[in-house]
C-alpha cells in the first residue's frame, strides 16, 4: 500500500520557520516528481512546489525565495523547508507524487497525496 506521510507542521510566529518531512512508503519514489500543496480554510487547493527525480525545483510565486523543497532518494523522504513565514501561508500543507508528464500545478496531475499537515503562522 503506497502511503505518503507528512510531519513537521505546528504554530509558528509571523518571521519564523518550520520543515515540513513527507515520507514515502510502498514503492520507491525516485523516478517521480514530488512536492507539496496547500490548502487554507475556504480557498481552493493550491501549487506549492515540486522536486524532479534529478533536482530540478519549481515554485509558486507566492514563495519563491522562502521555501525550499529538497529530497531524500535513499530514505523515499521529500522536505519542506518554509522561511520568513507570513499569517497567509497558514494552510494544511499535502505531500504529492506523480510519473505523469503534465502540468505540475494541477491537482488532478497527482496519483498520490499525504493525509495533510497543520501549518498556522501567527502575526
Amino acid at each position: 500500500q503506497v502511503q505518503l506521510v507528512e510531519s513537521g507542521g505546528g504554530l509558528v510566529q509571523a518571521g519564523g520557520s518550520l520543515r515540513l518531512s513527507c515520507a514515502a512508503s510502498g514503492r520507491t519514489f525516485s523516478g517521480y516528481a514530488m512536492g507539496w500543496f496547500r490548502q487554507a480554510p475556504g480557498k481552493q487547493r493550491e501549487f506549492v512546489g515540486i522536486s524532479w527525480p534529478g533536482g530540478r525545483t519549481f515554485y509558486a510565486e507566492s514563495v519563491k525565495g522562502r521555501f525550499t523543497i529538497s529530497r531524500d532518494n535513499a530514505k523515499n523522504t521529500v522536505y519542506l523547508q518554509m522561511n520568513s513565514l507570513k499569517p497567509e501561508d497558514t494552510a494544511v500543507y499535502y505531500c504529492v507524487a506523480s510519473n505523469r508528464d503534465t502540468i505540475v500545478t494541477m491537482v488532478s496531475t497527482y496519483d498520490y497525496w499525504g493525509q495533510g499537515t497543520q501549518v498556522t503562522v501567527s502575526s
